[in-house]
């Protein structure tokens, strides 16, 4: 059990933010902690750089977090004229198959199709304008076009077979629910990745010990703000270093679980913070308009009806406004997305009853049959998508690419992150850290193309290395449904976490929650102690997909918070306030009301 700290906030988040007070200078900074900001840390430390990252929220909180959990080429980019990126998505989307089997899985996507050769004169239009016009659907001549080149740039490397092409009758027969009005049905494979916050996690863990023992290298904290930037300090980065030369840049980071303010140097600084990456610039004073970036939400439905009528694929098609959608069976629920439209910065990113209108008439478009309704949807999320500025650019067609911004700034620089995608995240991580050891004057030492990320180092690579994995690890209080979660959420990491499990005290031996099967006491006691858990929500939303799924009660609420209250130190009002805060983040961000117990 942990130990509560003088001012009563998580003592392993204390660990982590003593981590950079005790070294207040780093070569690198780096400014947010989602996918591209966490790899870029991954990739910096394993280079041998002193680097330090820090997030004002949890990571994947924000648009990494509220992904449509696909890792895909981009098949629609091809009309955007977009080929390096499609070419870079696919072979990336190939790569991580490999590197990250425990959370990247094939993923069978089909596309009902209603007309030949519609949208054949309208394509070039789009190709040209980037802008919508009057909606043309795409026809199977198009699409077909699309798929030949979306196989022919999948051609090296590729372990997922190319697409096919089904007539009308076939594709009722494997998809019995379609529209009965459709003429082809296309299906490809593409991959998915359905715990995006813990590859994540598994990709900041791989930076931090590439850091060393006690990460003094390589130093990460969430619940960490940048505050503002301050001047170049020779004094400042003395006092940081205990020596007497030296420059740096000088920035104030705010412990968000505490207040407290301190300062903080580096040489480079990498501003990684999404579409707040102007809002970030605007602190450091010097403003930056580089950023357009534009709203996606989802709505997750227990819907056994549809999620049958899917057959396993993802269904991925155009919705009679011109934007592509999907349906997308995930589990025992079914994800439906996404939306595109701009977004205000100034307020909330949440899922509004007019997106949800338009799920359900998408969901009509394809199945006319099945009937949705609100009480269906278990968990809603919004996140803007970190685009370019875009002016006169319809949101669909603007460009998913990336490109980084530089400018001096007193003592260093600092590179700015416009754009990026999930699926090139190490592409786009490599390319960053290539910069950063550029202003560094250092070369490159590893290559992270074939280094497996996390618990996929060592994963089974079949079905049967699957069961043969998950029988080795069973014991007498640990039955092959709890295995297999464990394999599920940590990849071969859940070995490190059932050697924690079976070393429990004897007066005090690990057991199944009573509000759910999926978790253990000694397994969130291994959370606490290992992934930085700041806050209640952290452990429900990101270290679990208990939230995603709709499973989280009342009683679960309390049972976690009681257990977690030893090792991350909340007395009786912490414990309360962490409850509200998330039934508070549920019911505003996610639309799940859950009503609490009294304690």
């Amino acid at each position: 059990m942990g130990q509560k700290d003088s001012v009563g906030t998580p003592a392993n988040h204390r660990a982590s933010v003593q981590k950079l007070r005790t070294r207040r200078h780093a070569q690198v900074l780096i400014i947010g902690g989602g996918i591209n900001g966490v790899g870029t840390f991954r990739d910096l430390a394993l280079q041998g750089v002193d680097v330090a990252l820090v997030e004002r929220g949890d990571y994947c909180q924000g648009a990494s977090g509220a992904s449509s959990h696909m890792i895909h080429g981009g098949i629609r980019y091809l009309e955007n004229g977009e080929f390096r990126l499609v070419q870079e998505s696919v072979v990336e989307r190939n790569r991580l198959l490999r590197i990250a089997p425990h959370y990247v899985k094939p993923l069978q996507t089909t596309i009902p199709i209603f007309s030949t050769f519609s949208g054949v004169l309208a394509a070039p239009m789009r190709f040209l304008t980037h802008k919508q016009g009057k909606h043309t659907e795409r026809g199977a001549f198009l699409i077909k076009l699309g798929l030949s080149m979306y196989d022919f740039f999948s051609r090296d490397g590729g372990t997922v077979p190319r697409h096919q092409f089904r007539g009308r009758k076939r594709a009722l027969a494997e998809l019995p629910r379609l529209h009965p009005g459709i003429k082809y049905a296309a299906t490809y494979f593409d991959a998915s990745v359905h715990n995006p916050e813990r590859l994540t996690l598994d990709v900041l863990q791989d930076g931090e010990k590439a850091g060393g023992v006690d990460s003094h290298l390589a130093r990460a904290s969430n619940y960490v703000s940048f505050v503002s930037q301050g001047t170049s300090s020779k004094d400042a980065r003395a006092a940081a270093l205990g020596a007497a030369d030296g420059t740096g840049t000088t920035v104030q980071l705010r412990d968000e679980l505490t207040g407290e303010v301190f300062d903080f140097t580096a040489d480079v600084i990498v501003n990684t913070t999404g579409a707040w990456v102007d809002l970030t610039n605007e602190a450091m004073g010097a403003a930056s308009s580089f950023m357009g970036g534009t709203k996606g939400s989802h709505i997750v439905l227990d819907h056994p009806e549809l999620l049958a009528a899917c057959n396993g694929r993802e269904i991925f098609f155009e919705h009679t406004d011109g934007r592509i959608v999907l349906i997308y069976p995930m589990g025992d629920r079914v994800l439906v997305g996404t939306t595109d439209v701009d977004a205000d910065m100034a307020e909330d990113a949440v899922c509004t009853e007019a997106e949800i209108d338009y799920f359900f008439d998408l969901i009509g478009h394809v199945f006319p049959d099945i009937q949705v309704d609100r009480g269906q949807i278990v968990y809603t999320f919004s996140g803007v998508r970190p685009l370019p500025k875009h002016d006169a650019t319809q949101p669909g067609f603007v460009s998913r690419d990336y490109r980084i911004e530089r400018r001096a700034a007193p003592g260093g620089a600092v590179l700015s992150l416009v754009g990026g995608k999930w699926t090139t995240f190490r592409a786009l991580a490599e390319h960053l850290s290539n910069d950063v050891l550029a202003e560094l004057g250092m070369e490159r030492k590893v290559s992270t193309a074939k280094l497996a990320i996390g618990g996929g180092a060592g994963f089974p690579d079949s079905e049967d290395g699957v069961q043969r994995w998950i029988k080795a690890h069973m014991s007498a209080g640990r039955d092959a449904a709890r295995v297999t979660g464990l394999l599920t959420r940590y990849g071969t990491r859940a070995e490190e976490v059932i050697r924690f499990l079976d070393g429990a005290p004897a007066r005090q031996p690990d057991r199944l929650l009573h509000s759910t099967r999926e978790l253990s006491t000694r397994e969130l006691e291994f959370m606490a102690a290992n992934e930085q858990v700041g806050h209640l929500v952290d452990v429900l939303i990101r270290r679990t997909s208990l939230a995603f799924r709709g499973l989280v009660t009342g009683e679960l609420l309390n049972e976690v918070a009681d257990i977690l209250s030893g090792p991350l130190g909340w007395d009786a009002a912490r414990r309360a306030m962490e409850i509200s805060h998330a039934q508070e983040v549920l019911l505003r961000f996610h639309g799940v009301r859950v009503h609490s117990l009294v304690a």
